[in-house]
């Protein structure tokens, strides 16, 4: 049902998947075709598994194979994503590698992806080479032009030299879920374009959009939505009072200043598209865009908070890792100060902060000229386990080792890497590879680890223990 902390159920899984499948179900009753924009991650959303402690990464997947004999896909990216190599962070993978991943993953739960969009698509050479190897696995690949003046220019866009220029994607299925690979992906134009091809061929289309965050009907700085807002910092997202919603309703929702800022214009377009005479639905805020049943599913939203508390913590020390290594900008780190302060939370209320910090001082105590580094991991049972960096292994691969030790009773002083192993691998790196820096970071050490398990019945013990630290 869901994640119990002292026989405590803190999010209703089955309650939220009920829910908001039929909330979903409900909206496209309303329609002969519906096209719904999923935001966040589709297959793995693990903030939200974060901040929503029982929330399941997968449930959205678990919801579209209910609606499966209803439902297909349209998966959207960049050209200009593609053309600058851009990463997506969970998996470490360039966009066009996510999107072959996604769709065989998609494809894997038996879920039915029509095709590809290539959106912004003016021939960058990286996208003509992706949409080329996407024909040669097989898969229907569409491009759509960049409308100069979009979404502003409202008579262009909803014209032959707007909306006209993009594909028509037939489909005999009611509901056609918009995803991509990240955000800017273009998902809402291909929604809307849909639409209104649709309805030029007097097909009764709509459009909906399920972003779980922020929570629209949580308050405007409960935790778990500025915990969007720390997930975002890079974007400079900002949650927002729905004003059109207050004004129609007089109820408080939260939205996001994207929405907000662009709603009268996607208003227009979308009145400007529908058929009038079969139209059923009038959007009158962002927020009645929206399907998000995420609220329902909170059982304890002290728990809840202190969750997204620790989330917005994580952030913090990611965008500063991120930008000692020149990846994040300095308004990035600014806007995670920002929030920080408006969480009035700090870093020490991270567990483990204190214990690596007092870890390295010890170190640097010792020896100031070390350049020695520490980790700290809290385990299930909530002892703190700590590791330094050495001549052999990051910080990082030295907790992890020390932690499954510990699970798996493994006296300390055993080793579980063989060191004359590890120098063969930093051997490899400096005289091949020519590289100054040989500590093992913790993909290396895994793969060691793995490795060695073959011959070393200690190490095969404490291998099996790793998934003991998922979420730790």
């Amino acid at each position: 049902m869901g994640v119990i902390l002292n026989s405590k159920v803190i999010f209703d899984n089955k309650k939220y998947f009920e829910l908001q499948t039929k909330e979903i179900l409900n909206r496209v009753s309303k329609f002969s075709k519906l096209y719904l924009e999923f935001g966040g991650k589709l297959l793995t959303d693990y903030h939200a598994a974060r901040v929503l402690p029982g929330y399941k990464f997968d449930v959205k997947t678990r919801i579209l194979q209910e609606i499966s004999d209803k439902s297909a896909i349209i998966y959207c990216v960049c050209a200009k994503d593609l053309q600058r190599g851009r990463v997506r962070a969970d998996f470490g993978l360039t966009y066009d590698n996510v999107v072959i991943k996604e769709i065989n993953d998609l494809r894997e739960n038996n879920l039915f992806v029509v095709g590809v969009v290539i959106t912004r698509f003016e021939k960058e050479s990286a996208a003509v080479k992706f949409k080329t190897r996407l024909e040669n696995l097989g898969e229907i690949v569409y491009t759509s032009p960049e409308i100069p003046g979009y979404p502003q220019d409202i008579d262009k866009v909803i014209g032959i030299e707007g909306f006209g220029k993009y594909p028509y994607i037939k489909t005999d299925r009611e509901i056609i879920i918009v995803t991509g690979a990240g955000g800017g992906s273009g998902k809402m134009s291909v929604c809307l374009s849909q639409v209104y091809h649709n309805n030029m061929n007097k097909i009764n289309a709509g459009y909906a959009k399920l972003e779980t965050f922020p929570i629209w009907n949580l308050e405007l700085e409960h935790p778990v939505n500025l915990a969007y807002e720390a997930a975002t910092a890079d974007l400079l997202d900002r949650n927002q009072i729905d004003p059109f919603h207050m004004d129609m309703y007089s109820i408080k929702a939260i939205n996001y200043n994207r929405d907000i800022e662009n709603f009268e214009i996607m208003k227009k377009l979308i009145d400007k598209i529908v058929n009038k005479d079969n139209f059923v639905l009038t959007y009158n805020s962002p927020t009645d865009m929206g399907v998000n049943m995420a609220k329902q599913g909170i059982v304890d939203d002290d728990a809840v908070r202190n969750a997204a508390k620790q989330e917005i913590i994580r952030r913090y020390f990611r965008y500063r890792k991120e930008f000692f290594f020149g990846i994040e900008s300095l308004s990035t780190l600014n806007r995670m100060n920002d929030i920080m302060l408006k969480s009035r939370i700090k870093p020490e209320e991270r567990e483990c902060v204190i214990p690596a910090r007092n870890n390295y001082s010890s170190a640097k105590e010792k020896d100031p000229l070390n350049k020695t580094f520490s980790a700290a991991l809290i385990l299930h049972n909530n002892k703190i386990i700590i590791g330094k960096s050495s001549k052999l292994l990051h910080a990082e691969s030295a907790v992890i080792l020390n932690a499954i030790k510990i699970i798996a009773g493994i006296q300390d002083n055993i080793d579980l890497l063989p060191e004359s192993i590890i120098k063969q691998i930093q051997t490899l790196r400096t005289d091949l590879f020519k590289m100054n820096y040989t500590r093992l970071n913790l993909e290396e050490t895994l793969i060691t680890l793995a490795i060695s398990a073959a011959t070393n019945p200690t190490a095969k013990i404490c291998l099996e223990k790793l998934n003991d630290l998922s979420g730790c």
